[in-house]
């Protein structure tokens, strides 16, 4: 390691030799990937892969390499609002007045510090060493102090610092101690119900690592190709689901590399074959995905209708999205079209459709393991907007049907505004419309409530929240 010539101190004597700092593709690739969620808005499972894949291709990084910085990255933002609270108390100014750069490196240290096993010598001098490559000299040292400080304590001392008491405001001390936002705290909890434990579970299990599920799509691939893959193991309910162990990276499968089998949530896969089983009355031949967009359940409608002899017309508002769903679908056993049309405005006539799945845009509060930047970019006014749009594409939907066909309205957030209120309003307007109960369409899934409509949870079902109502046109 080169070394410049000693830097003159204060009495004029020669200081220590000047060392460049270490750089450390790990935690640069970490850092890079938050500064690119906190300063485009981008998410972290769109923004880590294409760094990963650019990282191997220069060499030296190494399977456990690309492990850490995912550990790095996922786990600063699922504990973010824990770890400001905690920096918070070690910094002379208002959270607010310190640079995001700086907010990202003091993160990444504490996680280190606080969220795994790195030694707290090596946590403190690794993050120190990417301050100095990424801050500067200067700003690497106000990085050390505040580190110093955070490492006098574990997390669960820290906690009892930084989080009011349970006893004088739960919602708060959850919100602290889990890392959520309050409001979010509080949406989950009315809409699970129950006491302190259920919350506490859910609220935990947003926080835990996901694991990576398959679908096999029929009619192009199975499950017994997918379980040959090392480490692999069947799905918890879905037939076609298959889990990949820990690390296991789905783009080295060849059936997802050639669109045959694909990556999608076991919930998403339930709700998906829930619309395709529902009873309907008379024909069964045309089939609807409102929004479609990326695509992921309208490649496994389009291929439960191919085996149905069925149609499938996948439609996304966004042409760049209807783009992506134009891929899932690409050769599909069957006949299917993919379009690009406003889901409110829609170019097909009323009574079209057998089928029809409403997958609505939403808080996305139900997929916050693998989204966990998204509870800190969601604010409780973002609902107003979403509502209107819901019911909207609901109405459209209802009016898409035939008299006898289902439509499953579907959402990835357990937030009442955004399911049962929805569901509710919109009767009220299709008086000629009744609730089918959807629960014997999760044949083997427990805890489902008392239905008519279905909420998945991940603390019960080792799934995203998924929420499904079945509606049928009665006249």
């Amino acid at each position: 390691m080169s070394e410049q010539p000693s830097r003159p101190s204060k009495n004029g004597k020669p200081g220590k030799p000047y060392r460049r700092p270490q750089k450390d593709p790990v935690r640069i690739l970490a850092f890079e990937a938050l500064r690119a969620v906190d300063e485009r808005d981008a998410y972290a499972n769109l923004v880590l892969p294409p760094l990963l894949r650019k990282a191997r291709e220069k060499g030296g990084f190494e399977g456990r390499d690309a492990a850490l910085a995912t550990e790095l990255v996922y786990g600063t933002l699922r504990r973010q609002g824990t770890y400001d609270a905690i920096i918070a108390e070690c910094v002379d100014r208002p959270l607010r007045e310190v640079d995001p750069p700086v907010l990202d490196v003091l993160s990444l240290g504490a996680h280190q510090l606080l969220g795994t096993r790195i030694p707290t010598h090596a946590a403190v001098s690794a993050t120190v060493e990417l301050a100095r490559v990424v801050l500067g000299d200067g700003r690497a040292k106000f990085v050390n102090a505040v580190l110093r400080k955070v490492a006098q304590d574990d997390l669960d001392g820290w906690l009892a610092k930084v989080a009011p008491p349970y006893d004088d405001d739960p919602e708060d001390h959850l919100a602290v101690v889990h890392s959520h936002p309050r409001w979010v705290v509080s949406a989950l909890w009315d809409s699970l119900g129950g006491g302190r434990a259920g919350i506490e579970r859910l609220l935990a299990a947003d926080n835990e690592r996901p694991e990576v599920t398959l679908v096999a799509r029929p009619g192009r691939s199975g499950t017994e190709e997918l379980l040959r893959e090392e480490a692999a193991a069947p799905g918890r309910w879905s037939p076609y689901a298959v889990r990949l162990a820990e690390g296991g990276e789905p783009g080295a499968v060849d059936a997802v590399r050639e669109g045959r089998a694909g990556v999608q949530d076991e919930g998403s896969q339930l709700v998906t074959l829930a619309l395709a089983n529902a009873p309907v009355e008379g024909r069964d031949e045309k089939w609807l995905d409102g929004c479609a967009g990326p695509g992921g359940k309208a490649a496994l409608l389009a291929a439960l209708a191919a085996e149905r002899g069925a149609v499938l017309l996948a439609s996304e508002k966004q042409p760049h999205r209807a783009g992506l769903v134009a891929k899932a679908l690409h050769g599909n056993p069957g006949p299917y079209q993919v379009i690009a049309a406003d889901g409110t405005r829609p170019p097909w006539r009323p009574g079209t459709f057998d089928r029809v799945l409403m997958d609505v845009p939403c808080t996305g509060l139900g997929a916050l393991r693998r989204r966990p930047e998204a509870r800190w970019r969601r604010r409780p006014e973002d609902l107003e907007g979403f509502g209107p749009l819901q019911r909207e594409l609901l109405s459209t939907a209802l009016d898409s049907v035939r008299v006898g066909g289902v439509v499953g309205y579907a959402t990835c957030s357990p937030h009442l505004a955004e399911t049962r209120a929805v569901v509710e309003d919109v009767l009220k307007q299709w008086p000629s419309t009744e609730l089918i109960d959807a629960r014997p369409l999760f044949p083997g899934v427990p805890d489902l409530g008392e239905g008519p409509d279905v909420q998945l949870w991940p603390h019960v079902h080792g799934t995203d929240a998924m929420y499904l109502a079945l509606l049928r046109r009665t006249a």
